[in-house]
């Protein structure tokens, strides 16, 4: 299965792109589409929206997943990050890919195992699971992160099931070569 990851953003718009194979996975591509300020705001949007497009239609996914908008302390820099969300999963959906959604905390956990890891971490734990030679941009690797998440069935929504109310212990997951193992 080919799974788009999404790391939405106004300016930049990261796209990751990893095959899974049953628990293996394997990188396929990731990059960004860049808007630029000098646009207009309606032309912007028209640029992520052709650019995710241009994605689907070289990569072929099966599936994407996006990060959810998080409230920002600018009401208007959560607004503009909204408009860009809506500008790639509108490009996803008319692509007529299932679309998941996954917090950063969500993809943190499922890529790190802490819901509050950094961003260099991150990036860290992208490149040692899908065997990368070198860092990827932030951008980029934000939204490799993404797919990962997805990838590995919303991991982070299992734990939160195991941690539940009730006292349920939660189970811990390593990966060794690519591979998730409990």
């Amino acid at each position: 299965m080919r799974i788009l990851g999404i790391d939405p953003g106004l300016r930049v718009t990261g796209f990751g792109i990893i095959d899974k194979e049953g628990a293996l996975l394997r990188y396929v591509a990731s990059g960004c589409v860049r808007s630029s300020v000098k646009e207009s705001l309606p032309e912007r949007i028209a640029t992520l929206f052709v650019g995710v497009g241009e994605v689907i239609a070289t990569y072929a996914p099966a599936e994407a997943a996006v990060e959810k908008v998080f409230v920002n302390v600018n009401p208007q820099s959560t607004l503009l990050l909204g408009q860009a969300r809506g500008a790639a999963i509108a490009a996803l959906t008319s692509g007529r890919l299932p679309v998941a959604e996954y917090t950063a905390l969500q993809i943190k956990q499922a890529v790190v195992g802490q819901g509050k890891a950094a961003k260099e971490q991150v990036q860290h734990m992208v490149m040692r699971l899908l065997a990368l030679s070198g860092a990827p941009q932030a951008d980029a690797a934000d939204a490799l992160a993404c797919a990962i998440c997805h990838a590995h069935g919303g991991l982070s929504r299992m734990l939160d099931a195991n941690a539940g109310p009730g006292g349920g212990k939660s189970r811990a997951y390593r990966v060794r070569n690519g591979r998730l193992i409990g």
